[in-house]
């Protein structure tokens, strides 16, 4: 017997049952990662200290996938969100005040992240009885001048920045389109609306890979300790130790100290609220994959979305304070002792000013190599130096990038708090998981749309 058109009324009206979560989501997105850190390490350990074939080409398999993954978006991200960063500033107050600020903080970051990496080069001689030579480096295929640099900005034609994954070409046309749609005015909102379809497109495939990133640390922990053991690491261990170091400083040094001082805000609560972004750049190795989580947690620390939105992808392509700034002042004095070349007052402040004006080199790919050999094309240095590097490089990307990263959410928040325009309450109460807070979103979004459905009139 069938229910009478009242009953049907009365379910329909009943709210639906919870969805039962997956056990694995009941986890803690950050004990995810140290799980499969732990793991990586362990299984790495485990192929290289038995040479398991099967098991080493299972982890650089894994490692391999999940970041072809998190590169297959990097192109057309990087320019929706530069092209929609940039046409959002006209909805923030003093938009050109707010970007020159940021702009002269990344600069003062840099200068300070740069000086400490000089100072422990000279305290620490890394490049002394390491007992390398020339012999065991190697040219790279292209060396980063500074020519190529001022060229390379300009692309060729539309497709290939896309097609070769030229990040600073892709940027520099992403900001002419941005200014252009700026200039049109009202002609470019049905371009810009698309744009910002395009990027939450973007964002969400890209919070898919990012939630898959636990499994893809197992991957790129094992491969790097599988692949890189203590024999190899020995002659780079005070140059490995003081890229940490100097790292670390940079991390919880100076940033909680500007954060005190200059922001007058707890470092705690940043930290609290950006730990996820910055876990995750240690483990993906790429500001950009990691962008859209930044700009969720510096939004979270109160930073106005519309400010956010410009300042996080401008950020996680030019703001490197671990590739730009520690690394090369750190590598130009390991390859200058190694070579016998001596460096001077005059080169130090070249390295300075590489680090501060051709940060926009590494555009926030995994690696540093570019902005390397621009750092030692510069100074004269043997460029056979940068072969001698590559193969710690990623186990030294892994802290550069966290720095980076925790850089990029900041700056935004030093500037809005000196701006006034920060909420301190939100950031204060920074401490979800962006990561589980958009799982939770998803899932009550579905939630609410599922029952929107269910509530249909019926007939009486």
């Amino acid at each position: 017997m069938s229910a009478s058109p009242a009953q049907k009324a009365e379910q329909a009206e009943q709210p639906a049952e919870p969805k039962k979560k997956n056990p694995i989501s009941r986890i803690p997105f950050w004990v995810q990662i140290v799980a499969g850190l732990v793991l990586g390490v362990v299984f790495g350990w485990l192929a290289r200290q038995y040479d398991v074939d099967w098991l080493k080409t299972t982890l650089e398999t894994i490692g391999t996938i999940f970041v072809g993954l998190l590169k297959l978006a990097v192109a057309p991200l990087v320019f929706f969100a530069i092209l929609v960063s940039i046409t959002n500033l006209r909805q923030v107050n003093n938009a050109a005040r707010l970007a020159s600020r940021t702009l002269l903080w990344f600069m003062i970051t840099s200068l300070i992240a740069v000086a400490i990496g000089m100072a422990l080069g000279l305290l620490t001689n890394p490049g002394e009885g390491t007992g390398l030579s020339r012999a065991d480096g190697a040219k790279p295929e292209s060396a980063g001048t500074w020519l190529d640099f001022l060229k390379g900005i300009i692309p060729k034609d539309i497709i290939t920045p896309f097609q070769d994954l030229e990040v600073l070409q892709i940027v520099f046309m992403a900001v002419v389109a941005g200014i252009a749609a700026l200039a049109i005015g009202e002609k470019a909102k049905p371009i810009l609306t698309l744009s910002s379809s395009v990027l939450e497109l973007l964002q969400k495939a890209l919070w898919w890979v990012i939630l898959l990133a636990p499994i893809g640390t197992i991957g790129l922990i094992g491969k790097a300790v599988f692949k890189y053991g203590w024999d190899l690491l020995a002659p780079y261990a005070t140059f490995t130790i003081d890229i940490y170091v100097g790292c670390a400083l940079v991390l919880f040094g100076v940033y909680p100290l500007l954060l005190a001082t200059v922001a007058k805000v707890s470092p705690l609560k940043f930290f609290k609220g950006a730990w996820p972004a910055i876990q995750l750049a240690f483990v993906s190795r790429s500001s950009v994959g990691t962008m859209p989580v930044t700009q969720r947690v510096t939004e979270r620390l109160g930073v106005p979305k519309e400010y956010a939105s410009f300042a996080v992808p401008f950020g996680a392509t030019t703001k490197m304070d671990g590739c730009a700034a520690i690394y090369p002042a750190l590598a130009a004095i390991f390859i200058a002792q190694i070579f016998g070349v001596q460096l001077g007052v005059k080169e130090y402040l070249l390295i300075a000013f590489v680090s501060v004006i051709g940060s926009a080199a590494t555009a926030g790919l995994t690696g540093a190599t570019v902005m390397l050999t621009l750092t030692l094309s510069t100074l004269g240095l043997p460029l056979e130096g940068v072969g001698l590097l590559m193969a710690i490089d990623p186990i030294l990307d892994m802290m550069r990038t966290a720095t980076n990263v925790a850089g990029q959410a900041l700056v935004p928040v030093i500037v809005a708090a000196r701006e006034k325009i920060l909420d301190h309450d939100a950031y204060n109460s920074a401490s979800a998981d962006p990561v589980e807070e958009y799982e939770a979103t998803a899932s009550e979004s579905a939630a609410s749309e599922s029952e929107s459905k269910e509530r249909v009139p019926v007939p009486a």
